[in-house]
């Protein structure tokens, strides 16, 4: 479901960027609301996709790619051994536990892209063979692959939702708004 984005102050492209990439976290968000830690871990569909799974993967992802940009390793290197890990909740983690961490990353995420004094300023791309060789890549680029990212995980986030309960998102936008926040 497409939720409103407000236009941003004249000139400021940053604020847009921020705003459609937080509107396709709260399609991630929202999926997630009233489920117990088990039913976010479980996989209602054919794939082999959960919620919380789902939840974990975007914000390491998004954690990773600031550091990237900042020339940094990202806090949790996966590798093929380990990247199952990254879209499942292991036995120690639970949805508030990732929630709260992807809240922490969001606020880098902004603070970070706030900062940086051009959106046309470029880091490299690590030398991983899915990356073309000596590539750099815009801050505009990395604002748009993250949108993207995010987006296409909230929409496999709704299947996933739908096929679990049935909610759709209109259900569960009508949920956030009758939840109280704290």
């Amino acid at each position: 479901m497409v939720m409103h984005v407000r236009a941003e102050e004249r000139g400021d492209e940053r604020g847009a960027l921020l705003s459609f990439l937080e509107e396709q976290r709260g399609g991630i968000r929202r999926a997630l609301l009233g489920l117990t830690d088990e039913q976010a871990r479980s996989r209602p569909s054919a794939s082999q996709l959960s919620l919380g799974g789902l939840l974990k993967h975007v914000a390491e992802t998004e954690q990773g790619w600031i550091a990237r940009a900042r020339q940094e390793p990202p806090a949790l290197r996966r590798t093929e051994a380990n990247w199952h890990e990254s879209f499942e909740l292991l036995a120690d983690e639970t949805v508030a536990s990732r929630l709260a961490y992807w809240e922490k990353v969001a606020a880098e995420t902004e603070a970070y892209i706030r900062s940086v004094p051009s959106l046309d300023d470029t880091f490299p791309l690590p030398n991983d063979p899915w990356f073309p060789p000596d590539e750099r890549v815009s801050m505009r680029w990395l604002m748009l692959h993250l949108i993207r990212e995010t987006a296409r995980h909230a929409g496999h986030a709704d299947i996933v939702r739908e096929s679990l309960d049935g909610r759709t998102a209109f259900e569960l936008v009508a949920l956030e708004r009758d939840t109280p926040q704290g």
